[in-house]
């Protein structure tokens, strides 16, 4: 089997520049250099990766952090409101028991104030009574008694005070 004469055209000559250009290529370790790049790069790529992970790892973290601190400071909140409404209810209670006994008290002021003026307007009215029976009891005397009934009477009372002055 005999070849085909070679011919040298156009095509020829590019096909015979390619694979010198390939060959140029493989000499000077540019694959290699390529694969190397190429490498390096993935391995940045990687790193990148690693450490994009890394940050999300830590801010879901600080993320959970902030989720749980909010969540205790909403506890919190609602126990200072809920301790908040006990003191409130216990300062109405303390002023309504207050303000009761401040009622009772003056209440029972007041009845003590009608009282003794009841009794002092009672013993007004003693007094204008036993006065008013002296002085009618004074007028009877008067209008009965003779001078010397009073002698007598004063004579008795003078005996009588003696017995019981010395005796």
């Amino acid at each position: 089997m005999a070849f085909p004469p070679i011919e040298i055209d156009a095509t020829f000559i590019a096909f015979v520049a390619f694979c010198l250009f390939f060959a140029l290529i493989v000499y000077l370790k540019a694959p290699a250099m390529i694969m190397s790049r190429l490498d390096t790069r993935s391995q940045a790529i990687a790193k990148e990766l690693h450490d994009a992970r890394k940050l999300r790892e830590e801010a879901e973290k600080l993320l959970a952090d902030y989720i749980a601190k909010q969540a205790a400071a909403e506890a919190d909140a609602k126990a200072i409101v809920d301790h908040a409404k006990e003191q409130a209810a216990a300062v109405v209670e303390e002023t309504r028991a207050a303000m009761a006994e401040a009622m009772k008290r003056r209440e029972q002021q007041a009845e003590d104030r009608i009282a003794q003026a009841g009794r002092k307007a009672v013993d007004e009215v003693r007094q204008a009574s036993v006065d008013a029976a002296i002085a009618a009891a004074e007028k009877l005397i008067r209008e009965r008694m003779s001078a010397e009934a009073q002698s007598a009477l004063v004579a008795e009372g003078a005996a009588e005070m003696t017995k019981r002055k010395f005796g």
